[in-house]
């Protein structure tokens, strides 16, 4: 059996995180009298202006039509976006096109399904009321506010132009919460909060503090996201260390006559290597100073520990379940589970997949998708049933998952083509959507940032062997996205269309 290294010691990690306390208090101590300092100069300027109130919205309501958006991430962000004054945030999504008047759908949504977000008049929309609108195919977003709440043309560009940059790039929760701060910072603006006001202050100070206060953000931000890194490292590195003696007898057992057992040893047989590689980046990381990890070379570093660590801690349980697999041990049937798991997870979300817009639901290929779809559920229960009667060999199950699972991507790749005749309008737009597509399932990760799949198959074959469905998906969003950039997009779109009648209510709608 291979020598273990020990790790870290728990002592020397206290003494280290007690340094960081002690520095961030002294930097924290700067920032006071940094903002002190600004506050006094500003008060100066202002006259000792009004207070402004920072209040958090009143309600948020998300109608995620399109599907787009992450509720996790983005509930928590906007309710704690302070407003000036007590507002409703509505966002709305939907899947439309590059023709289609965003104004007037919003309209149509909110009189069929949120009549309280128009007022009692029908001629405006509510007072109290901000609804960020997204239409992530046809790459319009847009703004609109109840009349106490309304702002200027410019201002309603510069609210959605403060979502562009993100939603171009198909983070679309990020850049619905990016919009909705910045209609936080703009509805109902007190005069010494306005942009003309702020420049010719803040002149006076800029020079003084715009670069320490530079640093002290940037530094800011590396030390917490270093120190995120090093709490993910540290919890997989811990979880390797305390099995790494089980890890070692599992590897030990596992039958290197098996394709698969051959192919995950060949894995093992570096693990100790790239477990001591781990334990020197361990010690290397907690040795960092707390201004060490304000440092943007040294957050590589943390990240490389944390990236290598997850590695093994995945390579591990691989390891673990090959040996209960193809061994038939006591645990082999959770062992088989999870490698079912992928292949499961990509079949219950083909209908969800094909009912989206341009998705082509209805075309031969998304039957073919459908038929595959019950045909494998029926598969896989008799599959499982034959392993535990011992009619077929573990070895022979995994050749038939890794068949189901190759005849997957090539329906998805059928019915990439599908779509991508459908959405583009010539052959440079299907190029630019084909490449996205490419590009996804050559560069997919999961939702830790592995291009890995933590699976036997996944171990054996390489990432982009298989094609699944949410890389479909990111591919497809990518590919919808280049194509509507190579469009081009309009300036601000006012009016709300033929179905608004004598509707004029504040908000525009832009393309991206």
């Amino acid at each position: 059996m291979a020598s273990l290294t020990e790790s870290p010691a728990p002592g020397a990690a206290g003494s280290v995180d007690a340094a960081r306390g002690r520095h961030y208090a002294r930097e924290m101590g700067i920032v006071r009298k940094v903002v002190g300092v600004l506050a006094l100069v500003l008060i100066g300027l202002t006259g000792a202006g009004p207070a402004a109130l920072a209040v958090t919205p009143v309600d948020i309501v998300v109608e995620d039509r399109a599907g787009v958006l992450d509720r996790n991430t983005l509930l928590p962000a906007v309710q704690a976006i302070d407003f000036y004054q007590p507002t409703k945030v509505a966002v709305y999504t939907y899947n439309g096109s590059s023709s289609d008047n965003l104004n007037e759908e919003v309209l149509r949504f909110a009189r069929s399904e949120h009549p309280e977000w128009i007022s009692e008049d029908g001629q405006k929309w509510a007072n109290g009321l901000f609804i960020f609108a997204l239409d992530p195919v046809g790459r319009h977003v847009g703004t609109y506010m109840g009349e106490d709440r309304k702002v200027s043309p410019e201002q309603r560009e510069d609210i959605q132009n403060a979502a562009k940059d993100l939603l171009r790039d198909a983070q679309w929760t990020d850049g619905t919460i990016a919009g909705i701060k910045g209609g936080a910072e703009l509805i109902n603006q007190p005069w010494y909060r306005s942009t003309a006001f702020l420049v010719t202050a803040w002149t006076a100070v800029a020079v003084a503090v715009a670069g320490l206060a530079a640093r002290l953000i940037v530094r800011w931000r590396t030390r917490t996201t270093c120190r995120k890194e090093l709490a993910r490292g540290d919890a997989s590195y811990s979880s390797v260390s305390m099995d790494l003696q089980v890890t070692e007898l599992n590897a030990s057992t596992i039958p290197d006559a098996s394709r698969y057992g051959s192919t995950v040893l060949e894995k093992h047989r570096t693990f100790m290597a790239k477990y001591n590689t781990a334990t020197g980046l361990a010690n290397r990381v907690h040795a960092l100073s707390p201004k060490d990890l304000s440092k943007r070379p040294n957050l590589r570093l943390v990240r490389s520990y944390a990236d290598a660590a997850a590695e093994l801690d995945a390579l591990d349980d691989v390891i673990a379940d090959t040996n209960a697999l193809l061994n038939r041990g006591s645990a082999w049937a959770p062992a088989w589970d999870r490698q079912l798991a992928p292949f499961r997870a990509d079949l219950a979300a083909i209908e969800q997949m094909l009912s989206r817009r341009h998705a082509e639901g209805d075309s031969a290929t998304a039957a073919a998708l459908r038929s595959f779809r019950d045909e494998s559920h029926r598969d896989l229960e008799q599959w499982t049933a034959e392993l535990a009667e011992g009619t077929i060999t573990p070895e022979t199950a995994l050749d038939r998952l890794r068949d189901a699972r190759t005849h997957l991507s090539e329906l998805l790749k059928n019915h990439a083509d599908t779509v991508i005749a459908g959405f583009a309008k010539n052959e440079k737009e299907a190029g630019l959507m084909r490449k996205d597509m490419e590009s996804a399932q050559a560069g997919s990760k999961d939702k830790y940032g592995r291009t890995y799949e933590p699976s036997i198959l996944g171990t054996v074959y390489p990432a982009y062997y298989f094609f699944s469905v949410p890389t479909f998906n990111a591919g497809f969003n990518t590919g919808v996205s280049s194509v509507g950039s190579a469009r081009g997009g309009g300036g601000s779109t006012t009016g709300y269309g033929g179905s608004g009648g004598s509707f004029s209510g504040s908000g525009s709608s832009s393309s991206f």
